[in-house]
């Protein structure tokens, strides 16, 4: 998976919230505020592609959190970034 072209993570009001940039992107109906994990995983994946793996890894470098748990998270938050359309495979 790799994030969509065009979207990007931004400070608003102290809200960590995925924006999309340029005229090809415009749907406000999808704008996804992320917690600190989850902005922080956005950030820390680039424009790699990635898996649930690769976040899975940066969690347990991160977080004091056990594989199991980050794995499962993991797949949530890809499944919530694929619901939001801000991922592509």
């Amino acid at each position: 998976m790799k994030k969509k072209r065009g979207f990007v993570l931004r400070n608003i009001c102290g809200e960590r919230i995925v924006v999309a940039e340029g005229k090809e992107n415009i749907d406000f109906s999808n704008i996804i505020s992320m917690n600190e994990s989850a902005a922080w995983l956005w950030e820390h994946i680039g424009d790699e592609d990635f898996t649930a793996d690769t976040l899975c890894q940066l969690l347990v470098g991160e977080y004091d959190v056990d594989e199991a748990t980050a794995l499962a998270d993991s797949r949530r938050i890809i499944q919530i970034w694929q619901d939001a359309g801000i991922i592509e495979d």
